[in-house]
């Protein structure tokens, strides 16, 4: 009865079999599946997924992409050749402007050049340059009868065989003469000056007259049997170089003096 009872009666097992009880299942438990902790997992794979690009980005873009790409598609089509031919010719008329500029404006608005017919001379200002006699600014500079044949002035003296150098004080006169057997080409400068040339086209008068400027040089061309004269009407001295191609006599009857009354 007592052998009944006593084996029916559950022992309490020892404090060392709980224990090593205890330590299996921490065993076991360490070998389990991470699944275990599914917030932990969740929380990986978060951060191991790349962040989503925000959705702004894609209207931040420029839109000179876009403009880019169909620029790009029109200039491959056979469409756009006679825009890129415009374009061709519009570059190269650039790149000659820019490599053959204009020439530089005349001094003040004033002409390189002034040619008066009837007294069969031109002007130059003196201090403009480039110019037929100046080159640079260093001044004038000319040969009498090779610019007057580049200015194209007919009659003027065909060598410089006989040269004169002189001037004409305030209010003088040289001239007024008439060679029938030399042409005669002159250089003026220096004051202003009145030049008088005998010319039959001149129906009223009978000459034609030009007034050179003080800052200005003149180059005249005389021909054989034509009067011509030299007027200073200036406060200083007039300059000229006269170029003959025949040698004259002054005493001899192959000149005519005081042509005109009035000088």
């Amino acid at each position: 009865m007592a052998a009944h009872c006593g084996g029916g009666k559950a022992s309490n097992p020892s404090p060392r079999t709980a224990r090593q009880h205890r330590h299996r299942h921490r065993r076991s438990a360490g070998r389990r599946p991470s699944m275990a902790n599914p917030r932990r997992a969740i929380a990986l794979h978060i951060q191991t997924q790349p962040p989503p690009l925000p959705t702004t980005a894609a209207s931040a873009l420029p839109p000179h992409s876009s403009v880019a790409s169909s620029l790009l598609h029109f200039l491959k089509r056979p469409a756009s050749f006679p825009f890129l031919l415009s374009l061709f010719v519009l570059l190269t008329w650039l790149s000659l402007r820019f490599h053959h500029p204009s020439p530089p404006p005349s001094l003040g608005g004033r002409p390189s050049v002034v040619h008066d017919p009837q007294a069969n001379l031109v002007r130059f200002p003196a201090e403009l340059h480039p110019t037929p006699i100046a080159r640079d600014g260093r001044g004038w500079l000319l040969d009498p009868v090779a610019a007057a044949r580049d200015a194209g002035l007919p009659g003027g003296a065909l060598v410089c065989l006989l040269l004169h150098v002189g001037q004409i004080q305030p209010g003088g006169l040289r001239g007024n003469h008439r060679h029938h057997t030399c042409n005669e080409t002159f250089v003026i400068w220096g004051a202003k000056t009145k030049f008088r040339l005998e010319n039959a086209d001149i129906k009223d008068k009978g000459y034609g007259e030009a007034i050179i400027a003080a800052d200005e040089v003149a180059i005249v061309a005389s021909a054989r049997s034509t009067a011509h004269a030299l007027i200073n009407m200036d406060v200083r001295p007039t300059f000229f170089i006269g170029c003959q191609d025949t040698p004259i006599n002054p005493n001899s009857s192959n000149t005519d003096y005081k042509v005109w009354k009035d000088l």
